[in-house]
């Protein structure tokens, strides 16, 4: 793909395993010696004194940003930023200033698609409160809108440019539900035609410049997946990854010319790498590989300069290269800026200038320019909050702790300025969302803000997170809420190693499947973590596997195999679903709910909480009426950080330290 203009803005994380892309990935390889050095090196060192505290309203007035395409002239970048509260489309000089406004919603959050290639036309896509039925709009050059999908209840998908950039391609699942069709768009006129109806089901993935090729992924399992190759001109479809055993096999995109096909895969391999799918003779061949995951690459729009990721131990390494004039791809040096890791790369449309960002630990994403002639290097965004000093926040550590089986578990930690063994400080296990997805270094303003309140937070990568391996991956496959599970209860041996932590105040907390696995640990193991806070999780089986959005049908499947099917596993599922067994909670809960949330809906977290309320248990539960699978307003996510904090402060920070008989 090229530039932002090609790719289709995510409005948030996903957190479901299936959308891989999303779930950059990391291993371990970290010596099992760390908690020990780590828990001598505090004992060596006096109590450190307390950081200044920052409410969350401080925290949150640190501004989130994304996206990034440059304008025909070169001369502005597009990008989105929740400024105002709420996510809207931006412009900014290269050169720096102010960056203009160009939506000003207070309802619906905005996402930069990218500008128009020939003039100043902008695309962005934005959903109705949440519910993630995106559609694609253009603002035009007098500031109007026009919705380029209109019609209920579907979802569009912006695909990229042609070649000469006279025309665009979309997928919409508006014919089917189920499926996602692809038309080509006029770029003057808006008028379209259909060029694939689809009727298999297949993942519509990339468009080739010269509109003939257009690939799809095919999910055969979590695991294991297909690349497909439709030809336009002859309405042929060909499977090019045939394969033996379990291998992941994705597009990652044409080349400028048309030529190629890049796909990710891991056949034969622990890990993805590159491969070249040549279009006129079929014959495949590896481009790139590293000893992590390759998980991205990108050209710029002459295919003069291509970018890759690769996720290197929960962290994303940019590999740039040049095409030389003897066909030769040569690696050019990245600027170092210090703060952070780049990401994001975009070029412009010469290959004069690439638009990234850097995110660290304690630093959010600030949008840069870097001019290839000159060699200079501009900051065009301050996102940090000027009332927070980065020096009151904490680096985050890759560690790693034998598991109940000896596996090695891969986190990232976060440990509290002021924690020390005369200090011993309360802990959170944070889980993410998936199954597959990934706990990564990298600013979290939620994160910062329990460490900065005397909260360590250890974001755990049980079995089953992407990125570690293909049998790390798979281990947790048919085994929710037991062994991934187990890995979370085992993660409070490695904190108590660290000295600095008491061990009778753990609690956990995760997003999505990460709030499933809050439930599962305060039903299943209601020794193990003083209290619990779901947030958008799973508590019925069930019913999320049947309840599913329709334009999801190709992964049903694949979900059924990983977590089970709700007709023939249907025993297994209620063993492993909380909901009914909810008599085995005693530990506070804490439960935040979006109330158009479309993967976990509502009622899951409803009769987790009526359940739970029988018990006699002290159970808080917070519905954002506005929101989905996540939070893109800003004021729900302070109402919900503070909220989180103050059940924290009650529940954990004073809990009764007697260890339980």
């Amino acid at each position: 793909m090229k530039n932002e203009q090609r790719k289709s803005a995510s409005p948030r994380i996903a957190l479901n395993r299936l959308a891989l892309c999303l779930a950059l990935a990391s291993t371990g390889g970290l010596l099992m010696s760390l908690p020990a050095q780590a828990a001598t090196s505090a004992k060596q060192s006096s109590a450190p004194a307390a950081p200044k505290r920052y409410t969350i309203e401080q925290f949150m007035a640190t501004t989130n940003i994304g996206g990034a395409s440059f304008s025909a002239d070169e001369k502005r970048i597009l990008f989105h930023s929740n400024k105002t509260g709420i996510f809207n489309v931006y412009s900014i000089p290269v050169t720096g200033g102010e960056p203009v406004a160009l939506t000003s919603s207070t309802k619906d959050s905005h996402y930069a698609v990218g500008y128009f290639p020939k003039d100043d036309r902008v695309l962005y896509t934005r959903d109705q409160g949440g519910n993630e039925l995106n559609h694609l709009y253009v603002r035009e050059l007098d500031g109007s809108e026009k919705d380029l999908t209109p019609g209920d209840k579907l979802k569009a998908m912006f695909m990229g440019w042609s070649g000469d950039k006279n025309s665009f391609h979309v997928a919409t699942n508006e014919r089917d539900a189920r499926f996602f069709d692809v038309y080509r768009y006029d770029a003057k006129t808006y008028a379209r035609e259909l060029v694939y109806k689809n009727e298999t089901g297949l993942n519509v993935a990339q468009v080739s410049d010269d509109g003939r090729w257009i690939a799809f992924g095919k999910t055969n399992t979590t695991a294991d997946k297909d690349v497909y190759l439709y030809d336009t001109q002859t309405k042929t479809t060909k499977h090019v990854t045939p394969h033996q055993g379990v291998a992941d096999n994705s597009p990652a995109g044409f080349d400028p010319a048309s030529k190629r096909l890049l796909i990710t895969s891991n056949e034969g391999a622990e890990f993805t790498r590159l491969m070249s799918y040549d279009l006129a003779s079929g014959k495949m061949s590896e481009l790139e590989k590293a000893d992590w995951d390759v998980v991205y690459t990108d050209f710029s729009d002459d295919g003069r300069y291509r970018v890759t990721g690769i996720n290197a131990d929960a962290s994303i390494a940019l590999k740039l290269r040049e095409m030389g004039k003897d066909g030769m791809e040569r690696e050019v040096t990245l600027p170092k800026l210090p703060g952070g890791e780049i990401r994001g790369v975009r070029f412009s449309g010469s290959s004069g200038k690439m638009a990234f960002y850097v995110n660290g630990d304690r630093s959010p994403s600030n949008l840069f320019v870097y001019d290839f002639a000159s060699k200079q290097v501009k900051q065009l965004t301050q996102s940090m909050s000027k009332e927070v000093n980065p020096d009151d926040l904490v680096d985050a550590k890759v560690v790693r702790f034998k598991s109940f089986d000896g596996m090695s578990i891969p986190s990232v930690y976060y440990q509290p300025k002021d924690a020390s063994p005369t200090n011993k400080v309360p802990a959170l296990v944070w889980v993410h969302g998936g199954p597959g997805g990934q706990t990564m270094r990298g600013y979290s303003a939620l994160m910062q803000y329990f460490a900065n309140h005397g909260y360590a937070v250890l974001g755990i990568n049980n079995r089953g997170s992407s990125g570690y391996g293909k049998s790390f991956f798979t281990a947790d496959d048919g085994k929710h809420g037991r062994e991934p599970l187990w890995d979370c209860v085992e993660a409070k041996t490695y904190l108590a190693s660290t000295g600095v932590i008491d061990p009778e105040r753990i609690g956990i907390i995760g997003g999505s499947y990460g709030g499933y696995m809050t439930l599962a640990a305060l039903a299943f193991r209601p020794e193990a973590f003083k209290v619990g806070i779901d947030i958008f999780g799973v508590s019925n089986w069930l019913r999320t596997l049947e309840s599913i959005p329709p334009y999801w049908e190709s992964f049903r499947q694949a979900l059924y195999q990983e977590v089970g099917d709700p007709v023939k596993d249907k025993d297994f599922l209620i063993a492993t679903s909380p909901l009914f067994h909810a008599k085995e909670i005693r530990k506070p809960l804490m439960v935040i709910q979006g109330a158009n949330d479309p993967r976990v809906i509502k009622p899951e977290s409803d009769e987790i909480v009526e359940a739970v309320k029988k018990n006699g248990v002290p159970v808080e539960y917070v519905v954002f009426d506005d929101e989905g699978h996540g939070f893109s307003k800003k004021k729900n996510n302070i109402e919900a950080s503070g909220r989180m904090l103050q059940f924290l402060d009650k529940h954990l920070k004073t809990a009764n330290t007697t260890p339980a008989k």
